[in-house]
């Protein structure tokens, strides 16, 4: 498994933290930046993880701002991605077996060190169910089929 990190200026502390702990549990985990505090936009570390978790099968991205609203808008733009902004331990469970997201966000400035590395580390242990859920994941597919193009 592969594991792409990326953030911006406001969440590249907590990715740090949270790419250390993959390679300490062995995980392949390749950062995409960013490695300074100065003001980036969250929309090219989006984009650079999103394009390398599509290239990339059975691999999972891991992105971080502020708050993880924006990057959470901004991967979700990206055909094929599936990102789930995570708030809590069964959040993080729940986005890979129900939604097989390939992406899960935090909030830099709103979550804890030691509560990302569990959710990550829930987050991975999971796996996707399938069934109903799978259903509604074509569904979602669909409608991102139907919509490629368009502008919001």
């Amino acid at each position: 498994m592969t594991l792409y990190f990326g953030s911006d200026h406001a969440g590249r502390e907590l990715k740090d933290i949270l790419l250390s702990h993959a390679k300490a549990k062995g995980i392949s985990a390749i950062d995409l930046g960013t490695d300074s505090d100065l003001s980036v936009d969250y929309p090219d570390y989006a984009r650079k993880v999103g394009e390398s978790v599509l290239a990339s099968p059975g691999a999972y991205g891991i992105l971080v701002c502020g708050t993880g609203i924006g990057m959470s808008i901004a991967a979700n733009k990206i055909r094929g991605i599936r990102a789930a902004l995570l708030y809590n331990e069964e959040t993080a469970r729940l986005a890979h077996q129900h939604n097989n997201a390939n992406i899960i966000v935090f909030g830099g400035r709103e979550v804890a060190p030691k509560d990302a590395t569990s959710w990550l580390d829930a987050f991975l242990s999971a796996t996707f169910e399938g069934g109903r859920h799978g259903r509604r994941i074509e569904k979602v597919s669909q409608i991102e089929q139907e919509n490629h193009g368009t502008t919001t």
